[in-house]
């Protein structure tokens, strides 16, 4: 299939046909010139819809640190391995610290970064911790940030830029959820992980609150791959971690992450 007949059938608004005809120029450039070349900071939807566009033998998503979920599309020649990227890539790490008592959220740093004029493509992670708040962006921004980010809400802020492999990651809290499933479809992974009926979890997915990956998935009987993340519209996201193999009656022990 044509690039431009693939990007048309990927696209599901115009705001995704914007972005992906923009980082199929990018990363197919950079193929041509075998050279590095990077897209924006992408949503989880996104980095499938650019996956599906590219192919994922091409590509690295790099967030500046592993695990991230917001990242950048990157195509490496191959001279160049993913390590590369802590040192010579297109994010940068900035460390806000303020007074612990403030007790700012994820919130009040976005919503400063975005009073600030910086659009949020190119803002990646934002990790906030007791005091201190390590946030991801393109590092062609660091320099503005840096001069322009002076408070969130009316928290005054000190930043200084840190490298990638000193950024601090808060561990999330999981709840381990461990079942067994004729089958991973979707609706019987929804049951299991958000404790629901299955017949409950189906309706949920047939009314548009369930996403694989941050695509919306509207089939019950959709098959899940081991590492995907599904979101639930009102009720959180799971992972299904992985398959622990079969039982004597013939069914599935799976793991399943649900973030508390």
């Amino acid at each position: 299939m044509a690039p431009r007949e693939k990007l048309e059938r990927l696209a599901q608004t115009p705001e995704d046909r914007v972005l992906l005809a923009r980082v199929w120029e990018r990363l197919s450039a950079g193929q041509r010139r075998n050279i590095p070349a990077f897209s924006c900071f992408l949503s989880l939807r996104e980095q499938e819809l650019v996956r599906r566009l590219m192919g994922e033998e091409s590509l690295t998503f790099f967030g500046g640190y592993a695990g991230a979920e917001r990242a950048v599309a990157c195509y490496l020649p191959p001279y160049l391995e993913p390590e590369s990227l802590y040192a010579e890539g297109p994010v940068a790490c900035i460390r806000a610290s303020f007074f612990e008592q403030d007790a700012l959220t994820h919130r009040d740093f976005l919503g400063s970064l975005m009073g600030a004029g910086i659009k949020r493509e190119t803002v990646g992670d934002i990790c906030v911790g007791k005091g201190s708040c390590d946030f991801f962006l393109l590092d062609e921004m660091a320099p503005y940030v840096l001069q322009n980010l002076l408070s969130a809400g009316r928290t005054r802020l000190h930043l200084e830029k840190v490298p990638l492999e000193e950024a601090q990651i808060p561990v999330p809290e999981l709840e381990v959820i461990r079942g067994t499933l004729a089958s991973c479809r979707l609706d019987s992974v929804i049951s299991t992980g958000f404790r629901l009926s299955r017949t409950r979890a189906a309706e949920l997915v047939l009314a548009g609150g369930a996403a694989i990956d941050g695509l919306p998935c509207q089939k019950p009987d959709r098959q899940v791959e081991a590492g995907a993340v599904i979101s639930l519209r009102g009720m959180g996201k799971i992972r299904l971690a992985g398959l622990k193999g079969q039982t004597r009656k013939g069914r599935l022990s799976v793991e399943i992450e649900k973030f508390v």
